[in-house]
């Protein structure tokens, strides 16, 4: 049986209406890890108590791809969550300096990082966040200037290294693919790795207030040493996804034998790009989308605030209250290279039936499917894990009215076809 497929891009020509360039690509990376005393973000019984030390060092890695006039910045981040709504808008404000308009930052999504929501910590002239913000700019960049002619490959295969955490059925959906892309220049040398795959990073002890990457950060850090290239770990729809762990391995052990499987993918993949008049020409092609869900929770409500204060600090339910008072407003970004290739990122914990049907449905050579990214709003469980209950599927953590997910998925699926000129998004002519 074969374990995995491999895939070498060879840069597709062009229709009529597109332009191409040879394609280029460049990355850099940055600490962001927080001082320590910064609240940490991940779990409900720690009540988002200050940190006190640092386990590893939580860093962003950005790859930036470029073809013709058009550059899409891909970024894996060691957080809990893509940064806010407020802070998303700052970034791209900043980033169209260096001719970026989209991008994907996607949170590892750690239980182990800081808290975001707050962005006057330590104060209002010396906070983190707003140090994130220009980092994160920063970073992105740093690859950009970078960027040299370049060429990709990608390796996928089914692992069972994840579990649905969720559903008791016997036929509970797991999202198994691993998905690696590997970026080179013209002289085979690696540029920057990326990694796709689903499961919650929640192997670190509860108990231990030190900031840390998780199992991505140990994934990340082998691919690093190994090949001598910065590598992404890019979160997938985990929102119902666990690491599988047998006999109660540690997040040391669980990356380091993740990444051995990245590293013998990585090892096979063999990259000629096909020339077509001196250059290996590539399309680039972006949109991204809003949307706006009725609220399941009445954050107003006095009731319901005095629930919430159980578990959470109150500057955190505020901005919540403030994030959601006009509705619960997810983010979709899609991207599509050489016509073969999809990029999807939406703002969300999305549980792995939403990836596994967009896979499948969208008939493309690979789809990297990227949750928690470009802002976050909470849980967006399938219509059938709703059916069956459980945390994941109610209020507060799933804000967005059932069946929000597959309207977006949708539209991400019309997204992808539209690009490739398979449907049409204008009325017919009247006869």
């Amino acid at each position: 049986m074969k374990k995995y497929v491999l895939f070498c891009l060879l840069s597709l020509t062009p229709t009529s209406a597109q332009t191409a360039e040879e394609l280029q690509a460049g990355a850099a990376s940055v600490d962001i890890t927080p001082p320590v005393g910064f609240a940490m973000w991940g779990y409900a019984a720690r009540k988002d108590q200050p940190s006190l030390g640092v386990r590893d060092p939580l860093r962003a890695r950005a790859l930036v791809l470029a073809a013709a006039e058009k550059r899409l910045a891909l970024v894996s981040l060691d957080l809990g969550r893509a940064p806010t709504r407020a802070s998303m808008a700052i970034i791209r404000q900043r980033l169209k300096n260096v001719g970026i308009e989209h991008l994907f930052l996607v949170a590892s999504h750690t239980h182990h990082g800081p808290v975001l929501e707050l962005d006057n910590w330590p104060s209002e002239k010396n906070s983190y966040v707003r140090q994130l913000e220009q980092k994160l700019v920063d970073v992105i960049g740093n690859a950009a200037k970078a960027a040299k002619p370049a060429r990709l490959g990608i390796a996928s295969k089914q692992t069972k290294r994840n579990r649905n955490r969720h559903s008791k059925r016997d036929d509970a959906p797991v999202d198994r693919e691993l998905l690696v892309l590997r970026v080179e220049d013209q002289d085979g040398n690696p540029i920057a790795h990326a990694v796709n795959f689903a499961a919650h990073p929640t192997l670190r002890d509860i108990a231990e207030r030190k900031f840390s990457a998780d199992y991505p950060g140990v994934l990340a850090d082998l691919v690093e040493r190994e090949t001598k290239a910065p590598c992404l770990f890019l979160q997938g729809a985990a929102g119902d996804l666990s690491a599988n762990v047998p006999g109660g391995g540690s997040a040391d052990q669980f990356g380091l034998a993740l990444g051995r499987e990245v590293l013998a993918l990585v090892k096979d993949i063999r990259c000629t790009a096909r020339r077509v008049g001196g250059v290996a020409p590539s399309v680039l092609q972006m949109r991204e989308e809003d949307f706006i869900f009725k609220p399941r929770l009445n954050l107003s409500n006095p009731l319901v605030l005095a629930t919430l204060n159980q578990a959470f600090f109150p500057e955190l339910i505020a901005f919540y209250e403030r994030e959601y008072r006009q509705g619960v407003r997810p983010h979709l970004t899609v991207a599509l290279l050489d016509g073969s290739i999809g990029f999807v990122g939406v703002s969300g914990e999305f549980f792995c039936g939403h990836a596994l049907s967009l896979k499948r449905r969208a008939r493309l050579e690979h789809l990297f499917f990227l949750g928690y990214c470009n802002d976050y709003q909470q849980y967006f469980p399938t219509i059938e894990a709703a059916s069956e209950g459980g945390y994941g599927t109610l209020p507060p953590v799933a804000s967005a009215e059932i069946g929000a997910g597959e309207r977006i998925m949708d539209r991400a699926l019309i997204h992808l076809y539209q690009m490739r000129g398979k449907l049409i998004d204008r009325p017919a002519a009247q006869p």
